[in-house]
């Protein structure tokens, strides 16, 4: 990073920047892409460049760009969402040709599907090609948005090459600071004229940066030396899923769900037990009232989940 060739990003003269874009249009099998700060600013632009203010979006009730983007949409795009129900964190393709359907009866219009890969809410469960493919079927041709903010570790978790995990969405975002470890940035990618949109929109929303080839080259590393040790966060996450099995029975763990760095564990003490864990050096969070996320990444290793396992033991979980 120290060493990256810069340039001024803001008139795309950044060729570290130029390199990373074209790196990941290239992994995911798209005709472009844009570097961003953020995951959320990369759904949020994708919101604004597949949306008009009063379209419906359809996404999972409990989807990321729904629920853990402070409102964002409402705010930044207009649109409100035909959020369905997602138990296991998928939707289904009934669902979807539902809400499609109440167009002709007076419901307003829907113009974007999106869909998350790996699915947060869901434990990091990964979607089937075929599955997604279902679902983007029913939407009848509408855009698809791709949160891909975990998308390296579906690929990693199935063995399907990102290119075809992504090749029925009009738009796919990752991010480089999750389990690729890089400091800072996700990217958008589509066709060219939708990333020419979305690079107007980066500069609205302030996210266009100058000498950004810095940080780039931390993306860029990443992507070349990060991915397959992601198969180490995913047993590290099996082996604290088995645990929590184990030690919290009445915590809904279900093991054979964990296919990827998050493990959800129900616990109806959540603030005593995150303060337990946070004393024996243990930290988690929380993603709904009752409901702990922990999640295994690069600088996690098999001696911290030793360490976490013995804490979980010992934790005063509410039976």
């Amino acid at each position: 990073m120290a060493e990256a060739e810069v340039g001024d990003d803001g008139f795309g003269e950044d060729p570290t920047v130029r390199a990373l874009e074209e790196r990941y249009a290239e992994l995911v099998g798209k005709q472009a892409a844009l570097f961003v700060p953020s995951g959320v600013m990369a759904n949020q632009i994708a919101l604004r460049i597949h949306t008009k203010p009063g379209n419906v979006v359809i996404a999972a009730k409990r989807a990321h760009v729904v629920l853990y983007e402070m409102g964002a949409a409402a705010k930044n795009a207009g649109v409100q969402f035909a959020t369905l129900d997602d138990p296991d964190g998928f939707i289904t393709s009934q669902q979807v040709a539902g809400v499609i359907e109440g167009v002709a009866h007076h419901l307003p219009q829907v113009n974007l599907l999106c869909l998350e890969n790996t699915s947060m809410a869901g434990g990091g469960v990964v979607w089937s090609t075929q599955r997604f493919g279902a679902v983007v079927a029913a939407a009848q041709g509408l855009p698809v948005h791709l949160d891909g903010a975990r998308l390296f570790n579906a690929h990693i978790a199935s063995g399907t090459s990102l290119a075809d995990l992504a090749r029925p969405a009009s738009t796919v975002m990752s991010c480089l600071s999750k389990g690729l470890g890089a400091p800072v940035g996700s990217l958008l990618a589509g066709t060219k004229e939708d990333i020419g949109l979305a690079a107007d929109e980066r500069k609205r929303f302030g996210g266009t940066m100058r000498q950004a080839g810095i940080i780039a080259a931390g993306g860029l590393y990443a992507l070349k030396h990060h991915l397959q040790r992601l198969h180490d966060d995913h047993d590290r996450a099996k082996r604290l899923a088995e645990a929590l099995f184990d030690a919290w029975p009445q915590a809904d763990v279900d093991v054979s769900r964990t296919e990827t760095n998050i493990v959800l564990a129900n616990v109806e003490n959540d603030a005593e037990v995150l303060a337990f864990l946070a004393k024996a050096g243990v930290l988690a969070t929380t993603i709904a009232p009752r409901v702990i996320r922990f999640v295994t990444h690069l600088d996690v290793s098999d001696d911290d989940i030793d360490q976490a396992i013995a804490a979980i033991r010992t934790a005063p979980v509410a039976s």
